[in-house]
């Protein structure tokens, strides 16, 4: 498996070499008031890119903060609740009876 991810690593490093190689061509992007910028296309290429990568990560930082305060704050509940809840093993030992005890103990009515 490791080596088919290694495969498809190697062509998608191609195929993004060769795009680049074949697209070195001077563009200009024009803004406004006359501003006028030129780099290679696949420079402006990779700066959109950037740009858009860039601008997808602060779009979720606040769902992804938000999603993090709510682990937090349910972990934290969840220790308050083991606090309060004994053990299930502590709980067991209250309740567990001895043998001796336990064959003195007549059985109930209509037990077998």
């Amino acid at each position: 498996m490791k080596v088919l991810f290694l495969v498809v690593k190697v062509v998608l490093f191609l195929l993004a070499l060769t795009f680049a190689v074949k697209n070195t061509d001077q563009v200009s992007v024009r803004y406004y008031l006359g501003l006028q910028w030129q780099a290679p296309l696949i420079f402006v290429i990779l700066v959109v890119f950037s740009l858009g990568a860039v601008a997808g990560v602060f779009a979720s930082l606040a769902h992804i903060v938000r999603l993090r305060r709510d682990l937090s704050r349910t972990q934290r509940e969840l220790g308050d609740a083991r606090k309060v809840v004994p053990s299930e093993s502590a709980a067991a030992q209250a309740v567990s009876v001895s043998p001796a005890v336990a064959s003195a103990v007549p059985p109930a009515a209509g037990a077998l």
